[in-house]
C-alpha cells in the first residue's frame, strides 16, 4: 500500500503573524478601550489616594458659615471636585442658552425657498419626462 506524501497543489498559507509578507492587522475591539480607560481611572485615583495619605494634616476650613477641621489632602480634593462642578453648570448653562437662541432665530426666520415636486397625476402617461428619451 502506498502512502500519499506530497501534495496536489502548492498552497502559501501561513499562520503566523504575517500573512503574504504583510503584517496581520488586529482587529479593535471596544474591550480594548475600556480596558485602556479602566486603567487610566486606577492609576489616577491611586495618586490621589498617595496625595491624601501624604496631606493627612488637619486644617480649618471655612465654607458659607460652616467650620470644620478636615486633612489638607481631602480639603483640596473637595475644592477640585467644587471647582470642576462649577465650570461643568457654567458650561452647561451657557450651551442651553445658545441652543434656545438658535432655537428662536430658526424660529422666526421666514422660508425663502420652497422646493415643490410636481404632482405624479397631472402628467399625461403618454409622455416622456424630459432628460428620459
Amino acid at each position: 500500500m502506498t502512502r500519499f506524501t506530497g501534495s496536489a497543489r502548492s498552497t502559501n498559507v501561513q499562520s503566523g503573524p504575517e500573512i503574504n509578507d504583510r503584517p496581520r492587522a488586529v482587529p479593535r475591539v471596544r474591550a480594548g478601550g475600556s480596558l485602556v480607560a479602566f486603567t487610566a481611572s486606577a492609576v489616577v485615583l491611586l495618586l490621589l489616594l498617595i496625595f491624601i495619605l501624604q496631606n493627612g494634616q488637619r486644617t480649618d476650613v471655612h465654607f458659607f458659615g460652616a467650620h470644620g477641621q478636615l486633612p489638607m489632602g481631602v480639603a483640596l480634593l473637595l475644592a477640585a471636585v467644587f471647582g470642576v462642578l462649577l465650570v461643568t453648570i457654567q458650561a452647561t448653562v451657557r450651551r442651553i442658552l445658545q441652543l434656545r437662541l438658535l432655537t428662536r432665530r430658526d424660529r422666526t426666520t421666514p422660508y425663502t425657498t420652497t422646493i415643490t415636486r410636481p404632482d405624479p397625476a397631472d402628467t399625461d402617461p403618454g409622455t416622456v419626462p424630459e432628460g428620459r428619451k
